[in-house]
């Protein structure tokens, strides 16, 4: 009974922290207490307080107002980056793992190809070639991660096309495409669903660290990872600046990670 339970306590656990992420990033879109680029030098280094709730940084800046936006970027971007990559992962995996033959040796060579280069290294490629900005971020990130969906899918597809239902489907005249996303799609959810939360997760520490690096966001776009970045100079001046910012990424990947697993382990049952 406990055991059954598990996994339903982490589902909702890790939906109430992303839940509260997601507010704070939607907060962040339509208000925030002070402008995010807003300096004031009379300010600087002032601790968390009931004007400045996470207090402020070197500049005089907000850092809830900072962070507030910093969450809307890295949801927009992990975001983005999953449609992406699941998108395209998905069609290449459906197409090759159905039909098979040589569309799956030619696909799945190409698919290879790219999973032979680390994800991280991938996307700094694609930066180095388009340029920094978040849509870049995104769209590397999103090429980056076509071919671990890719071969979820593929497997699934390839181990229904025979199954009894599909062959039924077949002789009922049903087409190829019908089958593919009327039939078989919706029974790949239980593999899928864990696969796109992770997926979230991982994209969500890419940009974090892309950004952390100066390879990501750039200003006056407002990233987490890069407010990160800056923090650490000033660990012993204003410890709040980089607790504060790192708690709510802790928090933030802490959420998608409660769901990704808790569905890992409710499929498992």
């Amino acid at each position: 009974m406990l055991k059954s339970k598990r996994p339903r306590r982490m589902i909702r656990g890790g939906m109430a922290l992303s839940g509260c992420m997601a507010a704070l990033a939607l907060l962040g879109t339509v208000w925030t207490p002070y402008s995010p680029t807003a300096m004031s030098g009379a300010e600087k280094f002032a601790p968390p307080s009931w004007v400045h709730w996470f207090g402020t940084d070197q500049f005089g800046r907000d850092i809830f107002s900072r962070v507030a936006c910093g969450v809307g970027t890295t949801f927009f971007i992990a975001l983005g980056t999953v449609l992406i990559g699941a998108v395209l992962g998905i069609l290449i995996g459906a197409v090759t793992g159905y039909f098979g033959g040589w569309i799956d040796e030619a696909l799945m060579r190409l698919n290879d190809a790219l999973t032979a280069f680390p994800s991280i290294l991938l996307a700094l490629v694609f930066i180095a070639l388009l340029g920094f900005g978040k849509y870049n971020v995104i769209l590397a990130l999103g090429v980056a991660f076509i071919p671990s969906y890719a071969r979820v899918v593929r497997t699934e597809f390839a181990r229904h096309r025979e199954m009894t239902y599909v062959r039924s489907a077949r002789l009922m005249g049903a087409s190829h495409g019908r089958i593919m996303l009327r039939h078989i799609l919706p029974n790949t959810t239980q593999v899928l669903l864990p696969a796109l939360v992770i997926g979230f997760n991982n994209a969500v520490l890419a940009e974090a660290g892309m950004s952390y690096l100066g390879i990501g966001v750039k200003a006056p776009d407002v990233s987490l990872g890069y407010m990160l970045s800056e923090s650490q100079g000033y660990m012993m001046t204003a410890p709040w600046y980089v607790l504060c910012t790192g708690a709510v990424i802790v928090l933030l990947i802490l959420g998608a990670s409660l769901v990704g697993e808790g569905l890992q382990e409710r499929r498992g049952q």
